[in-house]
C-alpha cells in the first residue's frame, strides 16, 4: 500500500521552508533606509541616493553604463483649468503609443485639460549612452520592441511630438553595447512647468532603480495658483538571488517602497504613481507600505493591469483641501503590456494657494 500522504507533507514541508526563508531574508530590508543628496546634483536635477555602503556599491557599477539624465522645456502659459489628468504607465520600452493616448485623452477630455504623464520603462537612445563600458559596470538585458525609425518612441521624441516639458533619469543600460546604444527608466512629462526636479535612487536589490519627482505648477478656475508634486516609480519585479528571487520580492519591494515613501513623508500635496510590480496585488508589501503613507484605501477600480492578469500599477494621492482625485484603468494598453492608470483630479475653487 502507497503513502500518498508522503508527496503531500513534501509539499508542505517546502512551502514552509520558503516561507522561512523569505521571512529570514526579508528581515535584512525590514528597517527604513535613509537617502542622502548624491554628489551627481546639478542645479536642474537634484539626486538623492541610499547611504548604506552594500546599495552605494551595487549602485555605482550600474550608473557607469548609463546616459545623463534628460531634461527638455517646452514653452506653455498655464490656462485656468478645474480639471487635472495624471497618467501613470510602464510604456514598456517604445511598445506603448504614448503620443496616441495623449491625443485620445485630449479629444475626450478637452484640449486645454493640463496633463500629467508619470511614465515607466521609456528608453533614450544615442551616443550620450557610451558604448564605452569599464570592466566594473553591470547593464540589464535589453527588452522592449524592435525600433520602427519611422515612428520613434524614445523620450525625447516623444516630448517633442507632445510639446511637453520633460524629465527623465535612467535607471540602466537597455541591452550590452554590442545590441543597443540605448537606456531606460523613469520619466514626467506634462503641459504644466516642470521644477524641482529630483531623481531618487532606490536601495539596490535585483536591478537599479530610480524614481523621478518634480513639482507642476498651474492656475485654478479662481485663477489662483496651485502647486503639486508627482512622482513616478518602478519596483524590482523580483529580488536578488540572495532572497530568493520571486520568494523574497515581497520585502525587497517593501525595502524600495519604504525609502522612497521615507522621501514623501511631508505635508506636501503629492500624486505618486508607479508600476510596485505588486505580485500579490492590494495585499503586496509595497502597496501596504505606499498606502499607509499616503493614508489610501482600496481603490474603486481594482481591476488587473498588466496584460489583463495581475494588478501591478498604483496612484496615491495626497491632495489640498477640497481636492478630488480618482484613478481608474485606461480603455486600451495601447500597445503596451500594461494598461495606463488615468487619474483625473478636479481643483476646488476655494483650495488654499500655493505657498
Amino acid at each position: 500500500m502507497h503513502n500518498h500522504s508522503q508527496p503531500f507533507a513534501a509539499v508542505r514541508f517546502l512551502s514552509r521552508l520558503a516561507t522561512l526563508c523569505a521571512i529570514a531574508l526579508g528581515s535584512a530590508c525590514a528597517g527604513a533606509t535613509s537617502l542622502s543628496r548624491h554628489e551627481s546634483s546639478s542645479d536642474e536635477l537634484a539626486w538623492l541616493a541610499p547611504t548604506t555602503a552594500a546599495d552605494l556599491r551595487a549602485l555605482d557599477r550600474w550608473r557607469r553604463s548609463v546616459g545623463p539624465a534628460f531634461v527638455a522645456r517646452a514653452a506653455h502659459d498655464p490656462a485656468p483649468a478645474r480639471r487635472l489628468l495624471v497618467v501613470s504607465w510602464n510604456t514598456a520600452v517604445g511598445s506603448a503609443d504614448v503620443v496616441k493616448l495623449v491625443t485620445d485623452l485630449r479629444a475626450r477630455e478637452g484640449a486645454d485639460v493640463p496633463v500629467v504623464l508619470l511614465l515607466q520603462e521609456v528608453y533614450r537612445a544615442g551616443a550620450e549612452v557610451s558604448p564605452d563600458l569599464d570592466r566594473h559596470a553591470s547593464f540589464a538585458a535589453r527588452i522592449g520592441a524592435i525600433r520602427d525609425e519611422s515612428d520613434p518612441r524614445d523620450v525625447a521624441s516623444i516630448a517633442r511630438a507632445l510639446g511637453m516639458n520633460a524629465c527623465y533619469a535612467p535607471s540602466m543600460r537597455n541591452g550590452a553595447p554590442a545590441v543597443s546604444d540605448e537606456d531606460r527608466g523613469n520619466a514626467i512629462l506634462s503641459t504644466l512647468p516642470l521644477a524641482d526636479l529630483t531623481a531618487i535612487e532606490l536601495p539596490f536589490e535585483r536591478q537599479r532603480r530610480v524614481a523621478v519627482a518634480a513639482r507642476v505648477s498651474g492656475l485654478g478656475a479662481d485663477g489662483q495658483p496651485w502647486s503639486l508634486r508627482v512622482v513616478s516609480a518602478h519596483l524590482d519585479n523580483v529580488a536578488g538571488p540572495r532572497r530568493l528571487w520571486l520568494v523574497g520580492s515581497g520585502y525587497a519591494r517593501r525595502r524600495q517602497a519604504r525609502a522612497l515613501v521615507s522621501y514623501l513623508a511631508d505635508t506636501t500635496p503629492t500624486v505618486l504613481g508607479g508600476d510596485l510590480n505588486t505580485w500579490w496585488g492590494f495585499d503586496d508589501r509595497a502597496y501596504k507600505e505606499a498606502a499607509r503613507a499616503f493614508h489610501a484605501g482600496l481603490p474603486n477600480d481594482q481591476r488587473p493591469t498588466f496584460r489583463g492578469l495581475l494588478r501591478l500599477d498604483h496612484v496615491f494621492f495626497r491632495l489640498p483641501a477640497g481636492w478630488r482625485g480618482h484613478a481608474e484603468r485606461g480603455p486600451s494598453r495601447f500597445g503596451s503590456d500594461h494598461y495606463p492608470l488615468i487619474a483625473r483630479i478636479d481643483l476646488a475653487a476655494d483650495a488654499p494657494p500655493s505657498e
